[in-house]
């Protein structure tokens, strides 16, 4: 039986895995708040069950079968989420508490009739791909923000959904998917980011830039480079 905590570890495998080489138990452990221990406890149940490749020490792997889940689990939240935004109204710092409670719990007909009302949307409230029904995930070349140079101008496509406190203020900023930013200046040793919006400036420090992908304009039409 493929449970809820299964669905969450194939999640957070898939994700790891856009941008590292190898997904160790110790991203898994910090990603799902949990021991190491029981990382690996789970690790080979997902290996035993064929959805994953693992090997101590090496890294881990999802199967044909594990991606396949991991994608479903996915699109579901994701279009929980755009769906809580634009039929209920919920504001885009709210809709990842709640797809995450309700991701494992909706029957293929509500996804079907959600992806139908809302026009079979390509992307989330924050710019995430979702996926297609059979499975596929829209690739794209997206660079954060932080590895952006001054006298660039870029757009945002994509920003981080785990803090909503980060997106309430993003949001005041007015920094949300296809906004333009032209970056001013960039101070040396991971120091802020001075940009403007809009018309307004503002510094933006590493940490939060870390968390904004943007592509260049024209967009490239290459590998996606961010989860």
């Amino acid at each position: 039986m493929i449970t809820q905590s299964i669905q969450d570890y194939l999640k957070v495998i898939y994700k790891l895995a856009v941008n590292r080489k190898q997904v160790n138990t110790n991203a898994i452990a910090e990603r799902l708040g949990v021991t190491q221990a029981s990382v690996t406890s789970m690790l080979k149940k997902l290996s035993e069950l064929n959805l994953i490749e693992y090997k101590p020490y090496y890294g881990v792997e999802l199967t044909g079968g594990g991606e396949k889940i991991a994608l479903e689990i996915i699109r579901h939240h994701r279009l929980l989420e755009l769906y809580l935004a634009e039929a209920l109204g919920y504001s885009w710092d709210q809709v990842h508490e709640e797809a995450e409670k309700l991701e494992h719990h909706i029957s293929e007909e509500f996804e079907d009739r959600m992806a139908a009302v809302l026009g079979d949307p390509d992307f989330d409230p924050h710019g995430a791909p979702i996926p297609s029904k059979d499975g596929v995930m829209q690739e794209r070349y997206l660079v954060s923000l932080a590895s952006v140079g001054a006298g660039a101008r870029v757009q945002v496509k994509q920003v981080s959904d785990h803090n909503a406190e980060l997106l309430r203020y993003l949001g005041k900023m007015g920094i949300y998917p296809e906004v333009e930013i032209d970056v001013l200046e960039k101070a040396p040793f991971g120091g802020p980011l001075h940009i403007r919006i809009a018309g307004r400036e503002h510094h933006l420090g590493e940490s939060l830039t870390n968390q904004i992908w943007v592509t260049p304009q024209p967009a490239r039409d290459e590998p996606e480079a961010t989860s």
